[in-house]
């Protein structure tokens, strides 16, 4: 799983019928802490999350293993809202603080 910021949305009208009824997001790998790497990926959405949210995503087979995306052409997904990252006692990031 990868920690990401969602920054956008990808709307695309012809697609794959696979494809039909999947929201995708654009995402910017960040630091465990919520600062951005500056590296981009396009996922399907299976919690609907939204512009702004931490999230984790899986990528290769492991995309493939939600109720959204099974037996679906999708290479990344996001499977999870991050509340909070915890490193040895300290709080690096905190959903409630945004």
């Amino acid at each position: 799983m990868l920690l990401a910021r969602v920054i956008g949305s990808v709307v695309a009208t012809r697609k794959e019928a696979e494809l039909e009824g999947i929201t995708f997001l654009l995402v910017e790998n960040t630091e465990p802490d919520g600062k951005l790497k500056g590296s981009h990926v396009v996922a399907a959405d299976a919690v609907g999350a939204g512009v702004g949210d931490l999230v984790l995503y899986a990528t290769g087979s492991s995309a493939r293993q939600t109720a959204v995306t099974r037996d679906r052409p999708c290479d990344a997904t996001i499977m999870a809202i991050v509340d909070l990252v915890e490193e040895k006692g300290d709080f690096l990031y905190r959903k409630d603080d945004e």
